[in-house]
């Protein structure tokens, strides 16, 4: 009789029946939940079923109503169930989508009663009217039949009148009876309400309670990371600490090899110092040949410098040769001259004589 509508997947919770405020998962994953709708009852009921146990089983009348209380959660109370149902979703599309489904069902169910009543109320008032037309059928005939009629009469009427007297007795009944399941389904929606009511206040409460720990939690977390930002700092100026240390160890280390390489040179120092008093004495011989080296390194340059005036001397005066040699060149050249044309003029006279 029940068809599927509408499918998605959730993860169920249900409300904790001892405090009302906490969750309980009723569901260790994600399960299959579904709208299934009864033709013959026309009725809409939200069906989970997880392995071989059913987690939820909620008939949807006009009266519930669902509350997204998060991106990605929702939530119901079915107070026939005595519970409120939760689910989380994956995501927030499928989250509205299972809202606008219950939505639309809530409304279905909510025609589907009223279309109920107005049969029961039509139904009620068809009986009425048939009660109200017999006996007025029957005043009509008394008045308007003479006594023959009345007796012949008299006996179909009083057996019409009787069914139709029980026939509005087993109405009456139907509808004292339909009262009274209206009366405790009343008592149940009302007691549903005050639940509800009680579990609203409990709910706000403890989101009250909830916000103060929220904000209790958020200075706190604010302190923490005030704190988590003073030891980063603790952290680095440590660890600037470390890094000098270790510079400083390293140059511990190097002047240790310093100190080494100098007790090595103070030693080898000290080695040479035993022979000092024959350098000195080798030094001072040395200084006093130096000394004699000196005076005769002056004594060569006294005479370097007498021969370089020498020298100057003698080139100034291979100067004045050359020029007295060229000058001298110069009048043999002209006697060499005279002396060629004298002979020539000597060997002209010679040929005229």
């Amino acid at each position: 009789r029940e068809q599927p509508i509408f499918t998605t997947r959730a993860h169920v919770f249900q409300i904790d029946p001892s405090t009302k405020k906490n969750w309980v998962p009723a569901s260790k994953q994600a399960v299959t939940v579904s709208y299934f709708y009864d033709s013959t009852r026309n009725s809409y009921r939200i069906i989970s079923v997880d392995g071989a146990k059913v987690i939820i089983n909620s008939t949807i009348t006009p009266n519930m109503t669902f509350t997204k209380t998060s991106q990605k959660f929702g939530q119901w109370a079915d107070s026939r169930a005595n519970t409120v149902f939760g689910l989380g979703f994956p995501s927030e599309q499928q989250l509205t989508k299972f809202a606008e489904k219950f939505q639309e069902v809530k409304e279905a169910a909510k025609l589907a009663r009223d279309r109920s009543q107005e049969k029961i109320e039509t139904s009620s008032n068809h009986s009425q009217e048939s009660g109200r037309e017999t006996p007025s059928s029957t005043r009509a005939s008394s008045v308007n039949g003479t006594d023959d009629e009345k007796a012949s009469h008299s006996g179909p009427a009083e057996a019409h009148l009787k069914s139709e007297n029980d026939k509005l007795k087993i109405a009456l009944a139907q509808s004292s009876s339909n009262v009274k399941k209206w009366e405790t389904e009343l008592q149940s929606l009302r007691e549903s309400n005050a639940r509800l009511s009680t579990a609203l206040q409990e709910s706000a409460a403890s989101i009250e309670h909830w916000k103060k720990q929220f904000s209790a939690c958020k200075e706190e977390n604010e302190q923490l990371r005030g704190k988590i930002e003073e030891l980063e700092e603790q952290c680095n100026e440590i660890n600037k600490e470390k890094e000098r240390n270790a510079q400083l160890s390293r140059r511990l280390q190097e002047l240790e090899t310093e100190l080494q390489d100098k007790e090595l040179e103070l030693e080898e120092l000290r080695k040479q110092g035993e022979i000092i008093p024959e350098l000195m004495s080798e030094c001072e011989s040395v200084s006093e040949q130096l000394q004699a080296a000196e005076k005769k390194n002056k004594d060569l340059e006294e005479k370097v410098r007498t021969l370089r005036t020498e020298v100057e001397e003698n080139k100034h005066r291979q100067t004045n040769l050359k020029t007295e040699l060229k000058n001298f060149l110069d009048v043999l050249d002209g006697k060499i001259d005279e002396l060629h044309d004298f002979r020539q003029g000597l060997s002209k006279l010679g040929v005229d004589n």
